[in-house]
């Protein structure tokens, strides 16, 4: 599951970047004209597809918890951010959301996660 999960974030997020970087249509249709704030995002989402590439190359199930966790948070509160569940990003969060839950459930069932920290 954890391949998986790091496979749909790239799967998803080369074709946003490239939609944000190159200001397509479908990107300003639906997120507006470029902005310093959809900038951000960029970076945002940028960061989160290299950090899934190097996870799909060098597996690490703590890292890769780290960054399902923050995930699932962010793309879960989109809906109170934006004021809307009927937003296709939002939609598409939710869904994205559900399935890195579903990994990280499976990870913990695997017993892959060792905190230091619970053990002392």
């Amino acid at each position: 599951m954890i391949t998986a999960s790091l496979i749909l974030n790239i799967v998803v997020l080369i074709p946003v970047c490239y939609f944000m970087l190159t200001n397509n249509f479908r990107m300003v249709k639906t997120m507006g004209e470029f902005t310093p704030s959809r900038g951000i995002l960029l970076a945002i989402y940028t960061t989160i597809l290299l950090a899934s590439i190097i996870l799909l190359l060098f597996l690490d199930a703590k890292l890769a918890f780290a960054l399902f966790f923050m995930q699932i948070v962010y793309k879960l509160l989109s809906p109170f951010t934006v004021k809307t569940i009927k937003h296709p990003f939002v939609i598409s969060n939710i869904f994205i959301a559900v399935f890195h839950l579903l990994t990280i459930y499976t990870m913990i069932q695997a017993d892959l996660l060792q905190f230091d920290i619970l053990t002392k």
